[in-house]
């Protein structure tokens, strides 16, 4: 395989794998569910309500 083609692969598994994590993460909100996240280096728990403003917040960082 050459190295372009790794980059190509690399890429296609790299958006596959945040696609799973936003989609289990949408899950989670919209069933009440909790997640648990690393931020500044420790573990926190997010509710529901926190996921959703967690998300606006990205994506109006954009």
């Amino acid at each position: 395989m050459t190295e372009e083609e790794m980059k190509k692969l690399h890429s296609k598994i790299d958006a596959g794998v945040k696609a799973a994590i936003a989609a289990a993460i949408e899950k989670h909100r919209r069933l009440g569910q909790s997640i648990s996240i690393m931020q500044d280096g420790k573990v926190v728990t997010l509710n529901s309500d926190e996921i959703a403003a967690l998300q606006s917040q990205r994506k109006s960082s954009k």
